[in-house]
């Protein structure tokens, strides 16, 4: 399974930083205290992202998975590349 896309739901992040713990890569926590994207163009985003967007030279699928997995609120969501929600389960 590769993930293409995924997103953070700002309404459940509760800006405990597990994700940030797991692969500080890819996430930071902005001023509202959520979890945001790290983009190439140094931007900060929540929104749905494809991960070639990311600041990384190559995203670890299994690494993005347990940042998922790491949030207490299942905030982040990931998707395949059919756009099928791979995590959570749906």
């Amino acid at each position: 399974m590769a993930i293409k896309t995924m997103k953070v739901d700002r309404d459940l992040c509760i800006g405990a930083a597990s994700c940030i713990a797991v692969y500080p890569d890819v996430f930071e926590i902005d001023g509202e205290n959520k979890a945001v994207f790290k983009l190439q163009d140094d931007g900060r985003t929540s929104d749905t992202t494809d991960v070639t967007s990311l600041d990384v030279s190559g995203v670890d699928d299994d690494t993005l998975m347990l940042a998922a997995q790491s949030c207490p609120t299942a905030a982040i969501f990931l998707y395949d590349e059919d756009g099928t929600q791979v995590y959570p389960e749906a």
